[in-house]
């Protein structure tokens, strides 16, 4: 019988099952109330969008009532070198590294060393006299800003910090592109210098802009521990929750675990790369740096969805995790969620995640109270505690098609729900 590297790759799905343990207690889909017949329709989106070439290869994984019923590689590690998906695989997690951040600022805020409401001056006094860009003609005029920014504020995306990348004006084009452009270019002092001598895009605390909050977030949380959000992180979580493969560094012996993104995007036929590959990187970034697997990030979620407790191991009080995954944004606040992608119509924001507030609207399926971030090299991220279910997807898949695969997959998982 004739194996071609796919095939082989698909094969080796089943044979890493007995090489790597599984991250949570596994069980079979019906036993949990999730329909065979659906995993096979998994398998095969993942098999065909790899045979037409979409996407390179990816793990899923999913938990259904804190068992693992599905955790399954596909296609390649490294298509160009014809290296098989391993379960074990790493990603650059992108965006998703803002929920770990998030979760690791609410520690402090247990311990009371970080309140929601502090200015963030009061650890980086450089951001006190801050101003808006009020822009007219083209020209900006910085206006003093009514209300500092706060720890909620950045927690949120509430603080007028935006992303270059995301806009055209000229206050956008004031600020770096994104996080890996901000941590490639600047040291951390660096980089708190230039956020706070650049005019902000709106007022803190009256509209909800995608940017460089949670970066900020993790050098307060630096700043208060006296070391870096790596060790602050591997302590508090990482270590703490087995996720032994969850870094903002990369060691040399697990360099060869890195999962490769396809060198064409499948849409626009242009060249693609994940941007943080091969750079320097001279802080840790918590909006976008950090590495992980889908085992390792899993488990993060499960503990999220038990009330911020795994295995015995206590990372935040249920009412803590209650307040993260609530809507922060209110109806004062304009919310530009929706404007991300279609899945986010009809969510708010918590403390570093979106929080569904309407069932319908989204373009993505789901419950009230279900949350969610995803990364822009192609991870995907959920947790909908009405169905006590939490969905991890690892891809090196950068491209637009990211956006509909989001939605895919979260019609195959909804789909396979029986009631």
């Amino acid at each position: 019988m004739k194996y071609t590297n796919f095939t082989f790759g698909i094969l080796l799905s089943g044979f890493t099952s007995f090489i790597f343990s599984a991250p949570l207690p596994e069980a079979s889909p019906n036993s949990q109330g999730f329909n065979p017949g659906s995993v096979k329709l998994i398998d095969q989106f993942f098999e065909q969008e790899i045979q037409k070439n979409r996407m390179p290869g990816a793990v899923f994984a999913v938990a259904k009532n804190g068992k693992l019923i599905i955790y399954k590689n596909y296609g390649y590690l490294d298509k160009n070198k014809n290296i098989p998906m391993t379960k074990d695989a790493i990603f650059n997690l992108a965006s998703m590294t803002k929920v770990m951040a998030a979760a690791g600022a609410l520690t402090f805020y247990e311990e009371g060393k970080l309140q929601l409401s502090a200015p963030v001056y009061q650890w980086f006094p450089e951001f006190k006299n801050m101003t808006v860009g009020k822009v007219e003609n083209g020209n900006i005029t910085p206006v003093p800003v009514i209300q500092p920014i706060t720890i909620q504020d950045l927690m949120r995306h509430t603080n007028g910090l935006t992303y270059g990348g995301r806009g055209a004006t000229p206050v956008h084009k004031l600020f770096p592109g994104s996080s890996v452009d901000a941590a490639t270019q600047y040291n951390s002092k660096e980089f708190l210098d230039k956020l706070a001598s650049t005019p902000l895009l709106f007022e803190p605390g009256t509209t909800w802009d995608y940017g460089f909050g949670i970066d900020v977030l993790g050098l307060v949380q630096e700043k208060i521990a006296g070391k870096r959000l790596n060790d602050i992180l591997n302590e508090r979580i990482w270590s703490r929750l087995g996720m032994k493969d969850t870094s903002f560094s990369l060691s040399e012996s697990v360099k060869a675990r890195l999962a490769q993104p396809l060198d064409i995007d499948p849409i626009t036929g242009k060249n693609q790369s994940i941007p943080i590959y091969g750079k320097k990187v001279y802080f840790d970034c918590a909006g976008s740096c950090a590495y992980s697997t889908a085992g390792d990030y899993i488990r993060f979620g499960q503990m999220l969805l038990n009330g911020g407790s795994l295995d015995g191991q206590r990372i935040l009080g249920p009412e803590t995790v209650a307040l993260m995954t609530s809507d922060h944004l209110g109806n004062t606040i304009k919310n530009n969620v929706g404007i991300t992608e279609p899945g986010r119509v009809g969510y708010g924001f918590g403390l570093g995640v979106a929080v569904r507030k309407e069932k319908g609207l989204s373009a993505s399926n789901g419950n009230i109270g279900d949350y969610t971030w995803n990364g822009a090299n192609g991870t995907i991220f959920w947790v909908d505690p009405k169905e006590k279910l939490v969905v991890v997807m690892m891809a090196a898949a950068p491209g637009e098609l990211r956006k509909e695969y989001r939605e895919r997959v979260n019609a195959l998982v909804y789909g396979g729900l029986n009631h």
